[in-house]
């Protein structure tokens, strides 16, 4: 036969959707060509049409391998002089060699459908390029005779691409013929739409579909919900999907694995996934669009090990990722801020010989700059522009939010140039306040103040983190009328003081003198009552004893979690600037008891420890001094000490500053005479022996602290 019926979802849709006539008729080139090895491989076999290939329609459709009417077919001359001869009994004789360069070969080539189908598709071609009118539509199909037949018009009909003239020939060929199966006629017709991404016009007619009484099959619901897929109607997919049992008709397992991307994408993540559950049980075959769409689902709704078990589910499979699916795994990997797994993505990518596009690097910017992964955020960067691919304003306030958090001052300064060279975006509030961050953080008024301006004068009204980043600035440069200043203007603005708001004016009032406190305890106040009076009994001192531990204990409870160690760090070191050794021991106290701080001190048989990495100095002397007391009592009460004792600062720095906790520390060390040393084989530790410790706890008569 001159065509085959191909029921490879590869040869359907992009979406790879069904298998049948309608959806996937494909025309062999190579059947229909004329070749010398079809006869030395095979034996010739004529007028045996009704024996079908493999991939041929079910009964119950129209089979466009039934003989062609010989009216329609332009039999040679001398039709006695066939290739198929007759036996006695009646059967026909098969397996009759034919020279291909003899002239029967070349009636034979005539006789086929062949020539026949290559007409056919010219004139699809025609009807693609013509006028959408009746009688330009008709007058092309008036070519194909008065009694066209229903193979003529599949074939016809599904070479199409014009959805507005499809809908004329399908209605040329309803008047001129008689169709056995009228649905099919239909379904190539819903084909054109799903090749014309014109899902308006599919639904249109179905309705006059079903007024014509024609009833849709599985294939006319699966063509409609792969053209809403690749239309991005997700919605109208699952609409559709949910239409098909009111009409008797069973999805099967391709349109079922279609529907799992359907959901995904419309958001129902259960029914999704409820699929994806299904369609593990049941080894249904999973396109790469649907794959992709799971791995979304999962990176979106934070089940990021799911996300990497689907990615590993399809290997398995045998089904090897391409690009689309590597940067919705990266996306993932950047929202689960996991670098190194995208790190290891990237690699496997490159390895297999994928080249990486915009999407690609954006998704790497966006997973290193959310882990601050500053310097592989910035070879991204650099490596994007050295192929001249442009960053968006979300990119850019991507990698100046990195830089800010970070401490990158002059890379901030680098890319901001660049932003604003750029001629596909301008830079917005957030890159602003980026930019003034990182000026205020690094004690830089004058710049902060100049990029405010620049702020104004692109349009742009400070937000609450700017003027947070300006009284920081203020308070660095201890310019506490400037402090004063700005948190009126947030007022101003109509901006509610948010905590991060009031954890910046006390930690803007440790590093103010105590002459100028009373400016700043007034602004607290006014954005926390509450805390504005725990601040006010620790300046001006408590008339009722307790109180303040009662009001300290009940501010903490009123404030979100992410504030309260930062409060308490604030609190303290406001304590040690006053020289309010008992005050700061009872916030220690309360931190301790409301879990704020956590395994500060620690005990083993070999060594006792004290760890201060998430501590201010302000808490960290004080929890020292606690610690100091601790051990005398133990020495007093005969408690024997573990041979090593040690203090554990960490050995990292402030992002702004070259000082860290540690360098502070062995200083403050050095003023106690105590004998703790800092460890060359252990960074941020210092230690001593026990004999050594306990030599010099006998020796301090009264315990000090020393004020920062």
């Amino acid at each position: 036969m001159a065509f085959t019926l191909s029921s490879s979802p590869s040869h359907l849709c992009p979406c790879g959707d069904h298998q049948s006539l309608c959806n996937s008729l494909q025309f062999t080139p190579s059947l229909f060509s004329w070749r010398p090895k079809h006869f030395f491989n095979s034996p010739l076999k004529l007028n045996s049409l009704k024996s079908q290939p493999r991939n041929s329609l079910s009964s119950s459709q129209v089979s466009l391998q039934d003989p062609i009417p010989q009216q329609s077919q332009n039999p040679p001359k001398n039709p006695s002089k066939t290739l198929e001869s007759q036996n006695p009994d009646g059967k026909a004789k098969h397996h009759v060699w034919v020279n291909p360069r003899s002239p029967r070969a070349s009636q034979l080539r005539q006789l086929s459908y062949d020539s026949r189908y290559a007409s056919l598709v010219k004139v699809a071609e025609s009807l693609n390029s013509c006028n959408p009118t009746e009688e330009d539509v008709f007058k092309v199909l008036s070519g194909l005779g008065e009694n066209p037949i229903e193979q003529d018009a599949v074939i016809v009909l599904n070479n199409m691409g014009n959805p507005e003239t499809v809908v004329l020939a399908l209605r040329f060929f309803q008047q001129n013929l008689k169709p056995k199966k009228e649905v099919i006629l239909y379904n190539v017709t819903f084909k054109v739409f799903r090749k014309s991404r014109n899902f308006g016009k599919a639904e249109l007619l179905f309705d006059e579909m079903l007024k014509r009484g024609v009833k849709p099959d599985n294939i006319t619901f699966s063509t409609i919900i792969s053209c809403a897929r690749m239309c991005s109607l997700p919605n109208k997919a699952v609409e559709w999907f949910e239409k098909m049992p009111s009409f008797g008709c069973n999805p099967d397992d391709v349109t079922y694995s279609a529907m799992i991307d359907a959901y995904g994408r419309a958001g129902n993540v259960d029914m999704a996934l409820s699929l994806y559950d299904r369609a593990r049980t049941e080894k249904w075959r999973i396109d790469l669009v649907t794959f992709s769409t799971l791995i979304k689902i999962y990176g979106v709704s934070g089940n990021f090990d799911g996300a990497l078990n689907v990615y590993e589910e399809m290997k398995a499979l045998g089904v090897k990722p391409n690009l689309v699916i590597y940067n919705t795994l990266l996306d993932a990997m950047g929202r689960a801020k996991r670098p190194w797994q995208a790190k290891n993505v990237y690699k496997e990518m490159i390895k297999n010989g994928f080249t990486p596009n915009w999407a690609t690097y954006a998704s790497l910017l966006r997973a290193y700059g959310r882990a601050r992964y500053g310097q592989d955020a910035l070879n991204v960067y650099r490596e994007m522009k050295s192929k001249g691919l442009d960053l968006n304003v979300v990119l850019y306030n991507t990698i100046l939010a990195m830089c800010a958090d970070i401490g990158f001052t002059d890379e901030a300064i680098e890319i901001f140039e660049d932003l604003k060279k750029s001629k596909t975006c301008e830079p917005d509030s957030w890159t602003f306040s980026s930019l003034i961050t990182i000026f205020s953080c690094s004690g830089k008024v004058s710049e902060a103040e100049e990029m405010l301006n620049e702020m104004l004068e692109a349009g742009f009204e400070p937000n609450i983190y700017v003027l947070t980043s300006l009284i920081q600035c203020y308070g660095k440069a201890n310019r506490t009328d400037d402090v004063v200043r700005t948190f009126n203007r947030l007022l101003e603005l109509g901006i509610s003081p948010d905590d991060r708001f009031c954890g910046c004016l006390l930690n803007v009032m440790t590093q103010t003198s105590k002459e100028e406190l009373g400016k700043l305890i007034g602004c607290i106040g006014r954005a926390n009552p509450k805390l504005g009076f725990v601040v006010k009994l620790l300046v001006e001192g408590e008339t009722v004893d307790g109180i303040f531990k009662q009001e300290a204990t009940e501010l903490f409870g009123s404030i979100g979690s992410e504030v309260k160690k930062p409060y308490c760090n604030c609190l303290i070191d406001l304590c040690v600037n006053l020289d309010l050794l008992d005050k700061a021991c009872e916030l220690l106290e309360i931190g301790l008891t409301l879990e704020i701080y956590t395994a500060i001190q620690s005990k083993s048989p070999t060594q006792w420890s004290l760890h201060l990495k998430s501590l201010s100095l302000g808490a960290a002397l004080t929890a020292l001094h606690i610690w100091m007391n601790d051990l005398s009592k133990a020495v007093e009460a005969g408690e024997e000490l573990p041979p090593l004792l040690g203090i554990n600062t960490g050995h990292g720095k402030h992002k702004y500053s070259d000082n860290g906790l540690a360098t502070v520390f062995e200083s403050h060390l050095r003023e106690l005479n105590a004998p703790f040393h800092e460890a060359p084989e252990k960074v941020g530790w210092f230690l001593t022996t026990k004999i050594a410790a306990k030599s010099w706890l006998e020796s301090r008569k009264s315990p000090e602290l020393v004020a920062a």
